[in-house]
């Protein structure tokens, strides 16, 4: 019977086709098994070399088997320091070794340190393919579609993108029931709508920046959990002085809009918008990796639905303070 191995993990998807010989072999004699045994056998990129309890003790390509001398014994040749994958690691760790090693095959070994298959590079390419369809599905949101789009019907396409909407449509709400409540500070001085769409979305679109950097780190392996609170610190001053810029700008328009205080009220909204929006931007992909959810669910839409009904808040919370009204 065949053993199961879990889902999107290395055992799932390594080939059981591959060459191992003894550690005392010597070259010309495992020139001989190569030639014998790889005839209904691809991407043969590395010879294995496994010990009297086949567990695995060290690789040598075929071009490093071809080019040693014939009297050398294999253990002599082959590299020891051999980089193999557990069979239940998750795919995605397995391609980060492939990247980081620049790899055609890795060996896949059970509990035993036993070598029980090798995964090939063309493999690994089609799970990075479909790992990172996934994830731009996510960040759009749209759950996975599990087909090509050409050829999916119209009521699956429905089901996949119908919840996160519905999800978003009453998040809005908040953003409503924000303006809302300052209707009075807005009645008094209706110059503050103009400027509204304009922070809101700044604030928004920070925050998917500052997202999309942390997420695209994260999946590179180059940003861990540990390392929030020092890019927190980080985004804090790179943030400060985004929204400082933006705020110079838009003060512009504030001024010839709406007068002086206007252009105050639109430029320290835009600095706490900005910094805010970006902080959230970059916090979420860490708060979703340690509820071991997957980073790219924290979404440019959901982090903008977020900045939106923020940016409201501290609009018109600013406005109602600097104005009076």
């Amino acid at each position: 019977m065949t053993k199961r191995y879990k889902f999107e993990s290395a055992g799932e998807i390594m080939d059981t086709s591959y060459i191992t010989v003894p550690a005392h072999f010597t070259v010309d004699n495992t020139i001989a098994y190569f030639r014998k045994n790889a005839k209904n056998k691809e991407n043969l990129h590395y010879l294995y070399v496994t010990d009297d309890n086949s567990r695995l003790c060290g690789v040598l390509s075929v071009r490093e088997l071809l080019l040693a001398s014939k009297e050398q014994r294999i253990d002599m040749v082959m590299t020891k320091d051999v980089v193999f994958a557990p069979s239940d690691m998750d795919q995605e760790e397995l391609a980060k070794i492939f990247d980081r090693d620049d790899l055609l095959s890795v060996p896949v070994i059970n509990e035993q340190f036993q070598m029980i298959g090798v995964v090939h590079v063309d493999d690994i390419l089609d799970v990075m393919t479909e790992e990172t369809t996934e994830d731009f599905l996510k960040m759009a949101p749209v759950s996975p579609i599990g087909e090509s789009l050409k050829d999916a019907s119209a009521i699956l396409l429905y089901r996949k993108r119908i919840t996160w909407l519905v999800l978003l449509v009453f998040m809005n709400v908040f953003s409503g029931a924000g303006i809302a409540h300052f209707e009075d500070v807005i009645e008094n001085n209706i110059a503050l709508v103009f400027f509204l769409p304009l922070l809101v979305d700044s604030g928004g679109n920070a925050g998917s920046q500052a997202a999309t950097l942390m997420i695209r780190s994260m999946a590179l392996g180059d940003v861990k959990i540990k390392d929030w609170m020092k890019l927190f610190t980080k985004e804090i001053s790179i943030s400060f002085l985004l929204g400082i810029t933006m705020a110079a700008a838009v003060s512009v328009v504030g001024f010839m809009r709406g007068g002086m205080e206007i252009a105050v009220v639109v430029a320290l909204t835009m600095t706490i918008v900005v910094m805010v929006g970006s902080l959230i931007g970059m916090s979420l992909p860490f708060i979703f990796n340690k509820l071991k959810l997957d980073p790219a669910t924290a979404s440019a839409p959901l982090i903008t639905s977020i900045a939106d009904i923020v940016g409201v808040l501290i609009y018109f919370s600013i406005a109602a303070w600097y104005l009076g009204l």
